[in-house]
């Protein structure tokens, strides 16, 4: 499992526009080319899905009927897209469903509890509470008080998205309300990760959809669309180059693919809380250990969950993970994301260094990673 690391380039989270960006949004980034794990909503092996009708429907793409569909995509997902107030800044949020559930973003409700929701059609903005936010992959949802008038938007299914089909970002970026950029559907199965910060909860996202339509501060937690009025991403990252003083890597935004999106939302509709994760887990809690020249290099088991997959081969607390499936980890992030390509009850390789410097290699049932 080649992992590959994009050169000077970090992630910011979309949301919180109300103001500039500040570096507590701007996690760094690693993207990786794995593969989603069946019904993570990203592409089968290969990254391009299998058969879906075409962008515009099997219609004409001349401009004038390409401009046509544009609009006509617009008029029908826009209002289902709202503008999310925080006691820290803006984010945008998608209705899911005619009892006032809205998609959205972990970092955008923060760990506020309480919002306004603005409606693209305007109106007197509705109060609405936080359900549950789901931290690990960066996705909550919360409900308005009054759901009268709402409309909400169809999702599509993402396992069905092709590289090169055209899309439409809708959100609010900036706090400019009901903007939409457009772009097409750059790579599937991207793995992007950012690390714990105040801003930013940390999350690995799998089977992530790069898109080339832009997406800036407060479009997080939109919509991404393809022509057929679906809802087949949730806007969520973009690229940041520090050699350009950390401005925006111009086309290069991610977004969490709907399959994920509606599956998480779901499950919090439900039961208040996400009850499955479809994560991988080793059943530790690491931390980043250094080598002699100051570098990272490996993760040590700092605890053990009794019970759980890596007490039941032998790995006690002192051991530094140094690989999995001959992948290197060398720091917790890495660990992070080669478990997320993976799924509970796969079996993985773990090499191991042990305190009195001797090295073993065990092979590990993974159990499921617990929320919280």
């Amino acid at each position: 499992m080649a992992l590959l690391t994009v050169a000077a380039m970090a992630l910011a989270g979309c949301g919180q526009s109300a103001k500039p960006p500040t570096p507590d949004v701007e996690p760094s980034v690693t993207v990786t080319t794995t593969s989603p794990p069946p019904g993570a909503g990203g592409a089968p092996p290969g990254g391009i899905a299998s058969t879906s009708p075409g962008p515009t429907g099997g219609e004409s793409t001349s401009p004038d009927a390409l401009e046509s569909k544009y609009e006509q995509v617009i008029t029908t997902v826009l209002p289902s897209i709202v503008q999310i107030t925080t006691q820290n800044g803006l984010g945008s949020g998608v209705i899911y469903d005619s009892a006032g559930h809205i998609i959205t973003n972990a970092h955008v409700v923060g760990r506020s509890r309480n919002f306004e929701v603005s409606l693209a059609s305007g109106g007197k903005p509705r109060s609405a509470k936080l359900v549950s936010a789901y931290e690990l992959g960066d996705l909550a949802v919360i409900k308005v008080d009054d759901p009268s008038g709402l409309k909400p938007a169809r999702f599509g299914d993402s396992s069905k998205l092709r590289v090169g089909q055209l899309v439409l970002a809708m959100g609010n970026p900036l706090g400019l309300s009901g903007s939409v950029t457009n772009g097409i559907v750059s790579a599937l199965g991207r793995t992007v990760s950012e690390p714990q910060e105040q801003g930013a909860p940390g999350a690995t996202i799998t089977g992530a959809i790069q898109t080339s339509a832009a997406i800036n501060p407060g479009n997080s937690g939109g919509a991404l669309v393809n022509l057929a009025n679906e809802v087949i991403g949730i806007p969520t990252l973009t690229a940041v180059n520090p050699e350009l003083g950390g401005g925006a890597a111009p086309g290069i935004g991610f977004a969490i693919p709907s399959n994920a999106a509606t599956d998480i939302a779901n499950q919090i509709i439900k039961n208040g809380r996400v009850v499955n994760t479809h994560r991988a887990a080793l059943g530790v809690t690491v931390q980043t250990v250094a080598g002699s020249d100051g570098r990272a290099a490996g993760v040590g088991v700092v605890r053990v969950a009794p019970g759980g997959s890596a007490s039941k081969v032998g790995i006690r607390r002192g051991d530094v993970i140094v690989a999995i499936n001959d992948t290197p980890v060398p720091n917790t992030q890495t660990l992070s994301e080669v478990l997320a390509a993976l799924r509970p009850g796969d079996r993985a390789k773990i090499e191991i260094l042990h305190p009195d410097g001797s090295t073993a290699t065990v092979t590990v049932p993974l159990g499921e990673l617990p929320v919280g």
